[in-house]
Formats: structure tokens, C-alpha cells, sequence
């Protein structure tokens, strides 16, 4: 019973202790935190701001947010949508041959099996080898690029070329602003395909082409 009476004054004094004044000396005014919310624009300058304090050596020639970055990823986005609604069309119109037939093991090999002996179809042969022929393009044009092209890469004694921040300027025809813009809508379309493709199991051009109420087959 006394230990039973220990406990309740206990629990009498912390519950009391709750509602003893605290002493203004005590108190200490914590300054809150200023982020940029994400929907801002200035959290992408601000992001590329901090990229280029913590990795110098890397953003002096261009690596990670750059304009060039973004400039070269909206390209391969552009044309990557440009080959897949080529690709649709081809096989609507049997314009790829065979476009079902799997390939022979013993003249391909390994290479034409995805998992086991079982092989991939003529189809998916000739838009692998197409874009494997278009990777090797583009990496030729970044490490060696003409002199009429845009560089991936950098040179340290160029002058920053400034961004085109959250929303570009509204600029109709062949202009950069209208290039970024295009750029950005093609790699969250192909964003929304992929996870399209995850989520309801079917090929690209399956969706694709549902997506154009069966325009190409």
C-alpha cells in the first residue's frame, strides 16, 4: 500500500510540473528553417548553385545540371519519342520483315536470347541494332562533336551560359527557349510510358498506340 502511495505522488508531481511557469531565460528562440519550396524557380537555381560549390572540378566542364546536360537529355528524348512512333508505324504497315520470328540460336547465338534458349523476335533484332547504332552516333557527337553542333562538354574558358530557369520564356519557332520546353515535355512523356509499361505489363508500342486510339494498327 506505501508503494502504491509513492507511485500516485509521483505521478501527481510530473503532472504538476507540466503547468509551473517557466522562467523567460530560459527560453531560447529557434529561427526557423528558409527552404525554397520545390514548385518554386529558384530551387533549381539554387540546386545548380550548390552543384557547382561542392563539385568544381566537375561543373567547369559541364558535368551534372547544366544547360547542356538538359539540352542534350531533351534530344535524346525527342528522338527517342521520333523512333518509337517510327517504330509503331513500321509495324502497323509490315514494313519490318518477319516481324514475329524468332531468331535462329545456332546462327545468332547468345545474343539473340533473352533468357535460356528462348530468342528474341526479328522485330525487336532490328529496333535493338537501330538504337544501339544511334547510341554510337551520339556518343561520337559528344566526345567528338562537329564544329556546327552544340557540345556536351565544356571548355573552363567559356563563359557560363545561364539557365532557362522553371518555365522558359514563351518564344515560338526554332529557338532555344521552344527546344528546352519540347526537350523537358519528351522526357516526362517517355517517364509516363516506362511507368505505363511497369505497371500494366504491356509492350510500348502497344500503349503507344492505344494512346492514339489505334492510329498506327
Amino acid at each position: 500500500m506505501a508503494m502504491f502511495k509513492k507511485i500516485v505522488v509521483f505521478v501527481l508531481l510530473g503532472a504538476a510540473s507540466a503547468f509551473t511557469p517557466v522562467s523567460k531565460a530560459s527560453t531560447k528562440a529557434v529561427a526557423p528553417v528558409q527552404s525554397t519550396p520545390l514548385g518554386y524557380p529558384e530551387v533549381y537555381e539554387e540546386a545548380v548553385s550548390d552543384w557547382e560549390n561542392q563539385f568544381p572540378q566537375f561543373a567547369k566542364y559541364g558535368w551534372g545540371p547544366s544547360v547542356q546536360a538538359e539540352k542534350w537529355n531533351g534530344r535524346h528524348a525527342m528522338f527517342g519519342w521520333f523512333f518509337i512512333c517510327a517504330s509503331a508505324y513500321c509495324k502497323g504497315h509490315g514494313l519490318i520483315p518477319d516481324a514475329d520470328m524468332l531468331l535462329d540460336l545456332k546462327q545468332w547465338g547468345t545474343l539473340a536470347t533473352i533468357s535460356g534458349k528462348t530468342t528474341i523476335t526479328n522485330e525487336r533484332a532490328i529496333v535493338l541494332i537501330a538504337n544501339a547504332h544511334f547510341f554510337a552516333i551520339s556518343l561520337m557527337a559528344a566526345f567528338c562533336p562537329p564544329q556546327f553542333g552544340d557540345t556536351l562538354f565544356k571548355d573552363p574558358s567559356d563563359a557560363k551560359v545561364e539557365g532557362y530557369g522553371y518555365m522558359p520564356a514563351l518564344k515560338f519557332g526554332l529557338t532555344e527557349e521552344a527546344e528546352i520546353v519540347n526537350g523537358r515535355l519528351a522526357m516526362v512523356g517517355l517517364m509516363a510510358l516506362i511507368m505505363t509499361t511497369a505497371i500494366e505489363g504491356k509492350p510500348m508500342l502497344d500503349i503507344v498506340n492505344e494512346w492514339v486510339g489505334g492510329a498506327y494498327y
